[in-house]
């Protein structure tokens, strides 16, 4: 699994947990829902942490509750 097939599973579960959709994710964090989808449909391959940070705020978590998942914790080293 890639850092941005992550992030998308991570913005997924916390929107099913939040229930929320991804148009209202977009409205609460104050990004473009062409974002959000880009991100969830994988067009984006690389989410910037900024982005990311604005997801986070909307979402009322901090960065590092966003990461800390098991998910993040066993990714595979992209660089060989």
């Amino acid at each position: 699994m890639t850092v941005s097939e992550a992030t998308r599973l991570r913005i997924e579960e916390l929107c099913n947990e939040k229930g929320i959709n991804f148009c209202r994710l977009a409205t609460v964090c104050g990004i473009p829902y062409t974002t959000v989808k880009s991100i969830i449909y994988n067009q984006s391959k690389n989410p910037g942490i900024t982005t990311i940070k604005k997801i986070c705020d909307g979402l009322d978590i901090s960065i590092s509750e966003f990461f800390d998942t098991d998910t993040f914790r066993n990714l595979e080293q992209e660089i060989k």
